[in-house]
């Protein structure tokens, strides 16, 4: 498999969708630069601001001539990133694309690595391997939990991986760090042209098993980056608040059991806990018991196997203190979800394919 060389790499097209982000902005696009200047390709920047009410101007202005590549600034009302991808996919000129969310460091060697494979066709589309920065805060580490649960094989051992439609739920994947032809990832967002808010639709998922289907999805360890999570109670709130609705728009329709499970994450928890609030009520200490030993189990249920999985003490820490504050916004997103998104449940997996 022989690449070509850097001299005859095709423009890259850099999407960065924003919103809120300045205070990051800076050391994104440093770090992009620096991996730009690495791999030795014409290059340009596209960073597209969602609506922000921060001072995105400046973020960009202060990193821009410290950067080898132009950087044009493109703003929209507040369509979620989704929208502002697409946005920016419309503006690049590029026949590679790298999709980059505004909190990620990119790996200073990633593109010289990837991009004379992508650029050849050898290997056309890559999904980066991220990891949670480990100087965040301890609420930011608290979906490190959930990841080792589902993705604990991938996540024990990193490693070159290959997702298809057959096994697209073995890895992390997701438009974080992205590298594709623009031409696939115009088809790939064409299929998955949302209906109604795109706020409340998935803004990746059903492009990702898109070009799961066609393409493929390189993953490797090498093409990395690293992600600061949010790190104020606020920001976590809402963004589980989103996620529910999110998840339950990537997932329903996909598999009779998972449309099932959905509607069970709705339906349980309030019974649950207004069984609770009934045995206390009425003095039944015996059956308090049993549904608070149950809660407690559920938790110890998913922490064991995430810590098998190599969850480090910080993750399990951050999981079982703001479960709380989670669970409730994740709950009511997730509701919203079930009513935005009925329509999704009569849909066959099938008719994702390509």
């Amino acid at each position: 498999m022989t690449a070509p060389p850097a001299a005859r790499l095709p423009l890259l097209s850099v999407v960065i969708p924003s919103f809120q982000s300045a205070q990051w902005l800076p050391s994104t696009l440093s770090a992009l630069g620096a991996a730009l200047s690495a791999a030795e390709v014409d290059a340009e920047i596209i960073v597209v601001d969602d609506g922000s009410t921060d001072d995105t101007q400046s973020a960009v202005d202060v990193t821009r001539p410290m950067l080898p590549a132009p950087v044009h600034l493109v703003r929209q009302p507040n369509l979620g990133r989704y929208q502002a991808r697409k946005r920016g996919l419309a503006e690049a000129r590029g026949s590679l694309i790298l999709l980059l969310d505004s909190r990620v460091l990119i790996h200073v060697d990633a593109l010289a690595f990837a991009l004379p494979l992508a650029a050849s066709g050898a290997i056309p589309v890559w999904n980066a391997h991220v990891e949670t920065d480990p100087s965040a805060a301890l609420i930011g580490h608290f979906w490190e939990v959930p990841t080792r649960i589902f993705w604990g094989s991938y996540l024990r051992t990193p490693r070159t991986t290959d997702l298809t439609l057959e096994n697209f739920d073995s890895a992390p994947k997701g438009t974080t760090m992205f590298l594709a032809p623009r031409d696939v990832l115009l088809r790939a967002f064409e299929s998955a042209r949302p209906e109604g808010d795109t706020k409340l639709m998935s803004d990746d998922t059903k492009i990702l098993r898109w070009i799961a289907g066609t393409t493929g999805i390189h993953l490797d360890p090498r093409f990395a980056a690293m992600y600061r999570p949010r790190t104020t109670l606020r920001a976590f709130v809402r963004h589980a608040f989103d996620r529910g609705t999110l998840f339950v728009d990537s997932y329903a329709g996909t598999r009779p059991a998972r449309s099932a499970t959905l509607v069970a994450l709705v339906i349980v928890p309030p019974l649950a806990l207004l069984s609770l609030l009934w045995s206390i009520l009425t003095g039944r200490g015996a059956l308090t018991l049993v549904l608070l030993s149950a809660g407690l189990l559920a938790l110890v249920s998913a922490v064991i196997p995430a810590r098998r999985n190599g969850c480090a003490g910080r993750g399990i820490a951050a999981f079982l203190v703001y479960m709380l504050p989670f669970g409730g916004p994740f709950w009511a997103g997730l509701a919203r979800g079930i009513v935005v998104h009925r329509a999704s449940f009569r849909r066959r997996a099938t008719k994702e394919r390509p």
